[in-house]
């Protein structure tokens, strides 16, 4: 578990980046900041898909299929849809919606195990994910201090319209990534992640065909493929791919075959603070004391949700000795 517990920390420490990349972005649209990451992404994969090819040879059709659908969902759809979100509506609204997944992930992945061994009682449960839950809401009550009041009310709807799209994609996308990994055990997490790649190229390489069309069709301003500022663009669609997506997949790969997925759904608050601390990094600001306080509830929770899924396992590891 507590290996679990530190590639999950690893894996939210990565995803972090990509709330910060829009906003350093801000001239590019959300789309082409999605299928630019995907694509650095499955370029990148290439390279480890060469020294592990024989593993994903050995791959079946349903393989590929459920990583096409995984890598659609929880990809290119996921961070199309925060990446507008984060643009029509400013980084703290979007980020509000987004920051209640590890509730939400743990009360769907709770609700519905995969196996019934996955599951813990809602009475054990209920006081992390309280607790969690008023972090969340303390540390983005701060946030949306930030508002910067320069878009409109329909830009704000619209924006938190498309973000709960992102927050439908990524409670679906942990949820099943983690059945599959669980239901085929010899899957390496770094294969397993190499593959989500390379499923993804297609989807990236279509996508910006697709748009490229579009944008010669409407003429609109933005300077398509490579937009304003190619170079900046360039490097940090190749650091998104390599650190958000490959690496950070891989990571929270190995956490969700070590840990039940309602506990690793919690601990996806660890890409909150992460956000949280690359967006006070890019402000040149410090967190006030609200939002210290909702980080140490976060905390506290994570601590209280693992000590409740140990404590259910020890139970159930007497009953097994005694039986």
């Amino acid at each position: 578990m507590f290996i679990g517990l530190l590639c999950a920390l690893g894996a939210g420490l990565m995803w972090g980046l990509v709330f910060v990349a829009p906003l350093m972005l801000g001239d590019y649209p959300g789309l082409i900041l999605s299928f630019g990451r995907y694509l650095g992404f499955g370029l990148i994969a290439l390279v480890p898909a060469y020294f592990d090819r024989g593993r994903i040879m050995a791959l079946t059709r349903a393989d590929w299929i459920a990583a096409l659908k995984l890598s659609l969902v929880g990809n290119i759809l996921y961070y199309a849809a925060l990446a507008t979100a984060i643009q029509l509506a400013d980084a703290p609204l979007p980020a509000m919606l987004i920051g209640t997944l590890p509730v939400i992930i743990s009360i769907f992945s709770n609700w519905a195990p995969g196996h019934p061994s996955e599951a813990v009682a809602w009475r054990r449960l209920a006081p992390s994910l309280v607790i969690i839950f008023a972090g969340l809401m303390l540390v983005n009550a701060s946030e949306l201090a930030h508002l910067d009041g320069s878009r409109s009310t329909a830009s704000y709807a619209l924006g938190c319209l498309i973000a709960l799209i992102a927050l439908a994609a990524w409670t679906w996308y942990p949820i099943m990534n983690a059945r599959h990994m669980k239901q085929h055990p010899q899957l390496r997490s770094s294969t397993w992640s190499t593959v989500q790649g390379l499923a993804t190229l297609p989807l990236a390489v279509a996508g910006l065909i697709g748009y490229g069309i579009f944008d010669a069709v409407q003429a609109q301003d933005y300077d398509f493929p490579l937009g304003p500022r190619p170079l900046p663009f360039i490097g940090l669609m190749l650091t998104l791919g390599l650190c958000a997506s490959w690496l950070g997949t891989m990571l929270w790969n190995k956490a969700s075959q070590r840990l039940p997925t309602s506990l690793a759904g919690q601990l996806i608050v660890f890409e909150t603070l992460s956000a949280l601390l690359y967006a006070f990094i890019w402000r040149g600001a410090a967190p006030n004391a609200a939002v210290l306080t909702g980080i140490a509830l976060l905390c506290i929770g994570v601590m209280l949700g693992m000590r409740a899924f140990q404590q259910a396992r020890n139970e159930a590891a007497s009953g097994a000795v005694t039986g």
